[in-house]
């Protein structure tokens, strides 16, 4: 269960509350703060699988974790975001809810023997999402850009839906024929 890759999942974890305090605590360069330990987290969920892949070092621990640390980070940003007033609440519980929605599903065709691996679709959610809290995060820095956030929230909302819609089109028929 120790090794690198698990490492990076868990300190993804550990600058979860972190990220929260910063992002929610304003004081000079927060901004500046919160950005670089979001953009940390981020980095260390691409390097776990590269690393857990290429070293041999995946662990059923590590395939447990690496979801939920996602989760637990875009989470937490998503809802820092609506208490900052930088994002609205209805689009957050549409991209928070799709997490559950497709961790649920996950779960279900697990229990049937049927495995749901990633998809480009959300990898590019993934991404989308990214970019998106990134720039709400410095939308006061971005002056006169800062309509920027509010075009890429849209972009990580689309995103999501489809994601969401890709990922119930390809695996819920195999899930429903799987238990029925």
């Amino acid at each position: 269960m120790w090794n690198l890759p698990n490492a990076l999942t868990f300190f993804r974890i550990a600058l979860v509350p972190l990220l929260v305090v910063v992002l929610l605590t304003r004081f000079e360069g927060s901004e500046f703060w919160g950005l670089g330990i979001f953009l940390l987290a981020a980095l260390t969920d691409l390097f776990d699988g590269i690393l857990a892949r290429r070293l041999g070092a995946v662990t059923k621990a590590g395939i447990f974790l690496d979801p939920v640390a996602d989760k637990l980070l875009m989470s937490a940003a998503f809802i820092s975001l609506v208490e900052l007033g930088l994002a609205p609440a209805w689009m957050v519980v549409i991209i928070v809810g799709r997490e559950f929605a497709v961790s649920g599903l996950r779960h279900v065709a697990q229990d049937q023997g049927v495995v749901i691996a990633a998809t480009w679709w959300g990898k590019l959610k993934t991404l989308s999402q990214i970019v998106a809290v990134s720039l709400c995060i410095m939308a006061h820095q971005l002056g006169r850009w800062a309509h920027l956030s509010k075009g890429a929230l849209w972009v990580a909302l689309f995103m999501t839906l489809g994601s969401l819609a890709s990922y119930m089109a390809q695996f819920w028929p195999k899930v429903v024929r799987s238990g029925a």
